[in-house]
């Protein structure tokens, strides 16, 4: 008599993907009756999730064009964040940042055009060199994270878009344990940082020369 094959229950995709932080995101922007989303509420709905989670869902906004206000609104929560994945902490926004609030209809708008980008993300990503998503290398990105934020919260041209990426690839890359989407978002940060550098020097430089012609010194 042949011994019985046994056969593996099948794997529920949809459940897991129930789960996916895009899927979450979404039931968040597109849940009814609010017309508002405080910081708080992202906070309470995330808190189940890692810090990096959170990151991502601040720094995403920006990396698209948005209403104006959006960066101010998320770029001092990300600031706050930041120094606490580099000092190991537990996520915490103090209560004049966590009452702020901004509009659902703009959350939505924003996740309906990054939320495809954000799924084929999460299907590309993996565990792998997972030494370079835990401390201490996991201190030594939020050290990193905090240096785009502070650049994203001031107002320098072009100062948004480039680091709230390389934040984005960050977050994504200790969410799913993905070392190799770690290295990819250490190798943006520098690119940002590089191209905003200089920005601010040409325009520190074209003032002084506007101030050289008027003065003529």
């Amino acid at each position: 008599m042949s011994d019985p094959v046994l056969i593996a229950p099948e794997v529920d995709a949809s459940h897991h993907d129930d789960h996916r932080l895009s899927a979450t995101l979404m039931r968040i922007a597109t849940k009814p009756g609010r017309d508002r989303i405080f910081i708080r509420d992202l906070l309470a709905e995330l808190d189940h999730r890692a810090l990096a989670a959170m990151l991502f869902i601040f720094a995403v906004p920006n990396t698209i064009p948005v209403p104006p206000g959006v960066s101010g609104v998320l770029g001092a929560p990300l600031i706050f964040l930041a120094a606490q994945l580099m000092l190991g902490l537990k996520p915490w926004l103090p209560k004049i940042i966590s009452d702020r609030s901004f509009a659902r209809t703009d959350f939505e708008k924003v996740l309906t055009k990054v939320g495809p980008w954000l799924q084929k993300a999460e299907r590309l990503m993996k565990p792998r060199a997972q030494i370079l998503a835990k401390p201490p290398a996991e201190n030594l990105i939020g050290a990193v994270v905090l240096l785009l934020s502070i650049i994203l919260f001031l107002p320098i041209p072009l100062g948004n878009m480039l680091p709230a990426i390389a934040i984005c690839i960050l977050a994504l890359g200790l969410i799913e344990r993905d070392g190799l989407w770690i290295l990819i978002g250490t190798v943006t940060s520098a690119v940002s940082v590089v191209i905003v550098s200089g920005v601010v020097a040409a325009f520190v430089f074209a003032g002084l020369l506007a101030l050289k012609t008027v003065f003529h010194f």
